[in-house]
């Protein structure tokens, strides 16, 4: 599928007359959660005996907790250990976990220009709302639980012109919400495998290329021919994928 055609360029049009929504990942993507996951990884291991090497868990954050739990625990303890995995959360994730440099510059630079702000991610909702109040990052709607392919039903639902990842799966899933995937090499994935991935954008310079991209996104968007999903206006820091995004 060319970029700017079809669906995405559809949906991405759909921001002249609904207003600009701009979705974005959680971990890694708005918040470094390693130390914290760490220490609850660390806790869950003393608690139930099980050697859990939290820092290679950590080194590959994305996909749902129970995708990690299933690598330490048999498959028919996976879902109570999530669940006390998830209990524990609350008490070791979140004062360790800080904001991404460029987080909270990112959410107003979307507030300034009129806009809503979405988080859409596979974390545990509750969990994920702890983070979002804790560092002060103001999100107009929070969606948990998703992943991958799964994050295109919220992004449609809020009409996301734009969605912000770290990972493969969060280029998968704006690309099938017809959304244009912004990304940042700030996770475990570098900035070429986002590339070949079929990501649109590349802020190679993470969040903080992010405001004066939103700039030049908008000014093209304005002053070009509409619908075009990663033309000019990549801004500083940004590069749009030279091949055509896979067809979906």
């Amino acid at each position: 599928m060319e970029k700017g055609t079809g669906m995405r360029g559809r949906l991405v049009g759909m921001q002249d007359q609904n207003g600009l929504t701009v979705g974005f990942d959680l971990d890694m993507t708005l918040i470094d959660s390693r130390p914290g996951i760490r220490a609850t990884y660390l806790a869950l291991a003393a608690e139930t005996g099980v050697r859990i090497d939290a820092d290679l868990a950590v080194s590959r954050l994305g996909p749902p907790l129970d995708h990690e739990l299933a690598h330490w625990f048999p498959a028919e303890r996976v879902p109570a250990v999530a669940e006390r995995f998830r209990e524990l959360y609350t008490a070791h994730a979140v004062a360790p976990t800080r904001a991404m440099p460029g987080a909270r510059e990112a959410i107003d630079a979307v507030h300034r220009r009129g806009g809503r702000v979405i988080v859409v991610t596979a974390k545990y909702g509750p969990n994920a709302r702890l983070h979002l109040d804790h560092l002060d990052l103001p999100a107009d709607h929070l969606t948990g639980w998703l992943w991958a392919e799964g994050k295109a039903e919220a992004l449609r639902a809020q009409r996301a012109a734009v969605y912000v990842g770290d990972h493969v799966g969060d280029v998968r899933g704006a690309a099938l919400a017809g959304a244009l995937s912004v990304t940042v090499p700030t996770g475990p994935i570098g900035a070429d495998e986002l590339r070949a991935a079929g990501a649109d954008v590349v802020l190679d310079g993470g969040l903080p290329d992010f405001p004066a991209w939103l700039d030049g996104w908008l000014a093209a968007r304005r002053d070009g021919p509409p619908a075009v999903a990663g033309g000019p206006g990549s801004g500083p820091g940004a590069e749009p994928d030279p091949a055509p995004g896979p067809a979906h």
